[in-house]
């Protein structure tokens, strides 16, 4: 029958991925994605936290936040949530303070010396991403980041 397809032939995906070859650019993205996946944990590791906490303390680098806030940001209960800011409260990584504009509310707020400790282990790759970035003309910026930008989209087609 027409357009069956041959009972040994591949699926419409598996063939599009066993006749795709990477160039060198997309085994570079691969190598940087894979990369940037070990930079949380390795993070983590170094300052004795867990992945959990440090990603709240990166939410709290961006903004203070609410307890429940917190706790859906993690994707952990609110029971779960009042434990990691107890952990990191104890280490004097954050204070509750009541919120600004509601004093009903609490709200979690990151100390500088938390910011500090995180940023001190991610201000070597800061610095060296700087370096490399600097010895760009602007007209290859444009391009890297045409490309990052187009990486970018093509992720997010999955998410």
């Amino acid at each position: 029958m027409e357009g069956e397809r041959p009972p040994d032939a591949p699926l419409p995906h598996t063939a599009f991925v066993n006749q795709w070859r990477s160039g060198d650019t997309l085994l570079t993205l691969r190598e940087l994605l894979d990369l940037a996946e070990e930079v949380g944990p390795t993070i983590a590791r170094r300052a004795e936290l867990g992945h959990t906490e440090l990603k709240a303390i990166e939410l709290l680098v961006r903004s203070p936040h609410g307890p429940v806030e917190l706790a859906r940001e993690l994707g952990v209960t609110s029971a779960a949530s009042s434990g990691i800011v107890d952990r990191l409260e104890a280490r004097g990584h954050v204070r509750r303070e009541a919120h600004a504009t509601d004093g009903r509310r609490t709200q979690v707020v990151l100390t500088e010396s938390a910011r500090e400790e995180v940023l001190g282990h991610l201000v070597p790759m800061f610095g060296a991403l700087a370096a490399m970035d600097a010895t760009f003309t602007e007209d290859e910026k444009v391009i890297v980041q045409r490309y990052l930008r187009g990486a970018i989209g093509a992720i997010k087609r999955v998410l």
